[in-house]
């Protein structure tokens, strides 16, 4: 670990040379910022850390031999703040969130993602697109020693690779210097990363019901106190914070954020995650302080089928395909990306098939339909198909011609608009979608 101190414990040698002990160490530095850095000083001085004597020096104190060390007014200190440095007085809470997958989100850097990034855009837009949520590695700068990179700093992603070896960033959550609870208990506070086409949960919860009553009742919510615990000290509506990582009666808080997931969406196929019966139950917990058994099990009921859905009719078939496509060397051009029919697969399972089950995850209808499977289907029969048939390869063209023609959730394609309504009205055609509820279970 590398602060050397606990809060009331003696400082630096160097400021004890100086003769500046740990009660006006603060006030030293406070001192300064206050003219330099108004807003700053503010933030810390009326923030929890502020009220209770927590100073610059007990957060950024650093041994003289750590890479990103510097002197500064007679102080050894260093600019980055890591969940090490948090773990003096947040122990639990840091090894959580270190353990959690948020911490593991700058391994993108190694992942298709990144790759995009960097060959179809450029470096820069890595750097502020891509790493600026998932978190880049924090170098030194070569030019000024113990100082850091301009390249990867500023950086409050939250999967930041640290120069002490540690993973993530508190202050994605709890912006510095502030660092408030109540900031991240709210929805806004998971937007900066949790939006946009591949991942839009801040759009899902706005449209959601729990979206519409938080901004109805937002002034209800009492995010100032100490104590939050669901359907206790507020009942008018969830926040992100509310259903994953914050407290009920049963749970404490956790800064995994993974410990109520049941299902992770993010690859082209949906899967179970470890140990998912008990993250499921660890969710249905907080839902039952406001919906019943019946809804709750009901939910999950059809969002299970929905991502069943998707993986059967959509993704294993394309991914089939796709795969098909790559082990018989078809693709014109070899680098990654640079066929049309990667970027259809890639938009189908990343940007519009995690829509699709993102809304459902969530209650945002809107999004598991015209942003979900609307778009996952135009894609699925109208682009990616037909660009896997360019190729004119026979295996590829028989395994797509027997989809479309004996499997029962493709053959509406070809079928007559008249006998489709009436199978539909008739509950004839819904029953080809029975074997996909309660598969999830």
């Amino acid at each position: 670990m590398r602060k050397l101190s606990l809060l009331g414990v003696v400082v630096t040698t160097a400021l004890l040379g100086a003769g500046v002990g740990p009660a006006n160490a603060a006030d030293n530095c406070a001192s300064c910022h206050e003219k330099e850095n108004v807003g700053l000083y503010k933030q810390w001085k009326h923030s929890k850390h502020g009220q209770n004597d927590v100073g610059c020096i007990d957060c950024h104190q650093a041994d003289k031999k750590d890479v990103d060390a510097f002197e500064h007014h007679g102080a050894t200190i260093a600019t980055l703040v890591t969940p090490k440095d948090c773990a003096k007085c947040h122990e639990a809470e840091a090894e959580q969130a270190m353990n959690s997958y948020h911490a593991h989100a700058g391994e993108i850097l190694d992942s298709a993602d990144a790759y995009l990034a960097h060959v179809a855009g450029g470096q820069p837009v890595a750097i502020t697109g891509c790493e600026t949520c998932h978190g880049g590695k924090v170098k030194i700068d070569n030019n000024e020693p113990n100082k850091l990179s301009k390249k990867t700093w500023p950086n409050s992603g939250i999967g930041r690779i640290n120069p002490d070896g540690s993973k993530g960033s508190c202050n994605a959550c709890h912006s510095r210097h502030s660092f408030s609870a109540e900031q991240a208990r709210q929805p806004e506070n998971c937007g900066k990363c949790h939006l946009g086409p591949d991942h839009p949960q801040k759009e899902i919860y706005e449209e959601s019901k729990h979206g519409i009553a938080y901004y109805a009742n937002k002034d209800k919510m009492n995010m100032d106190k100490d104590k939050w615990v669901v359907g206790e000290d507020y009942y008018e509506a969830p926040t992100c914070a509310t259903c994953h990582i914050s407290a009920t009666k049963n749970q404490k808080i956790t800064h995994d954020v993974g410990d109520r997931i049941s299902w992770t969406l993010r690859p082209p196929i949906s899967k179970h995650k470890d140990s998912w019966e008990a993250k499921r139950g660890n969710m249905k917990d907080v839902c039952l302080n406001c919906h019943q058994q019946q809804f709750v099990d009901g939910h999950y009921y059809q969002y299970d089928a929905l991502v069943e859905l998707y993986n059967e009719k959509f993704a294993k078939p394309a991914t089939e395909i796709m795969n098909m496509v790559k082990k018989k060397g078809l693709m014109e051009r070899k680098a990654a990306f640079a066929n049309t029919i990667e970027w259809e697969y890639w938009e189908l399972w990343h940007h519009e098939g995690r829509r699709a089950r993102m809304g459902a995850a969530m209650m945002g209808p809107d999004y598991t339909w015209w942003h979900g499977i609307y778009d996952v289907a135009h894609n699925f029969y109208f682009k990616f198909i037909p660009e896997a048939r360019h190729y004119n390869d026979p295996e590829i063209n028989a395994y797509i011609d027997n989809m479309l023609k004996n499997d029962p959730m493709h053959k509406w394609i070809d079928t007559p608009t008249a006998d489709l309504k009436a199978a539909i009205r008739s509950g004839e055609l819904q029953k080809t979608y029975e074997k996909l509820f309660g598969k999830g279970k």
